[in-house]
């Protein structure tokens, strides 16, 4: 049976681009047979991407038969994985999260986590030698995720190793990175076309601290007035999107990449408590601005507090 490889069930730039470099190695390099498949549909930013690279969009699944072989990127969460997921064959996790727990294999699989700021940039290291095999497709693909997980070396989950990685293959495409940077986060700005609920959805995960579940949500953009514009229906659309997701609360970080800076939306007293421990911030209105903050997983996810 044909390897699946696949992300997270929200997939942003590295959960899109990530399956479709493996796949290619393990089809191109090791001859296995394998596919890139995504849980969703990915974000305006991964779409960019896949058309500047001329790559197709991978098959979007959201269910498999039980003992499908599988490969996993990006997330080691089984929220963030089909439901079925501890049935599947899932022979490889490649990730750069922390552990969450919660997976079950049918056999021993290897296991690559890294605390590196992009999944992508864990591959190249894999790939050793053969890494030098890639097409131009397959190295914009890897830029692109390290561009974006990275937020151009501003989130502080950057290393030096994303950080010469990026500038490698940016030299060896002949791009400039950083005006390759700016056309992707101006990409990923352009949320007009998207619902409330899809806004919040877009890029998130699930988290639970101490008995509350949250949707964790992250807008990054250069253009943060295009979603803080509709903050009052963006908070109104909270209480649905959670009753339907199972969760109790949305957290919705709006994060501007230029001013290096979130700003939390606050639509009740819950999220207040939270903002006020989690990071020290003083709360008089319905939103509150978190300077420093870029990152979900270094900043944001490890602090919270109820």
């Amino acid at each position: 049976m044909t390897i699946q490889v696949f992300g997270h069930k929200s997939p942003d730039t590295d959960s899109t681009g990530s399956p479709i470099i493996w796949a290619w190695y393990l089809n191109e390099i090791k001859g296995q047979a394998a596919e890139a498949v995504l849980l969703g549909e990915p974000n305006t930013e991964a779409a960019f991407v896949l058309e500047k690279w001329n790559a197709e969009k991978p098959a979007i699944k959201t269910a498999f038969e039980d003992g499908t072989p599988a490969v996993i990127v990006d997330t080691n969460n089984p929220a963030e994985l089909p439901d079925n997921i501890n049935a599947l064959d899932v022979t490889a996790i490649i990730d750069h999260h922390k552990l969450v727990g919660g997976l079950e294999t049918k056999g021993p699989i290897d296991i690559t986590v890294r605390p590196l700021a992009c999944t992508a940039t864990i591959m190249y290291d894999l790939m050793g030698d053969d890494a030098a095999k890639m097409t131009d497709q397959i190295k914009g693909l890897m830029l692109s995720c390290i561009l974006s997980d990275t937020l151009e070396f501003r989130s502080p989950t950057t290393t030096d190793v994303d950080k010469a990685l990026a500038e490698k293959l940016a030299a060896e495409l002949n791009l400039d990175l950083g005006a390759y940077a700016a056309e992707m986060f101006a990409a990923k700005s352009d949320v007009s076309a998207f619902s409330d609920a899809e806004l919040i959805r877009m890029d998130s995960k699930e988290y639970e601290v101490d008995g509350t579940k949250f949707r964790v949500s992250v807008l990054e953009t250069t253009a943060p007035e295009i979603p803080l514009g509709r903050k009052e229906s963006l908070m109104e659309s909270f209480k649905t999107v959670a009753a339907e997701d199972g969760v109790d609360e949305v957290l919705l970080f709006v994060v501007d990449i230029l001013r290096e800076e979130a700003t939390l939306l606050v639509p009740n007293d819950l999220v207040k408590t939270v903002a006020e421990k989690s990071f020290g911030a003083t709360v008089s209105g319905d939103a509150v601005v978190l300077p420093g903050v870029m990152s979900r997983k270094k900043q944001i996810i490890p602090n919270l507090k109820v």
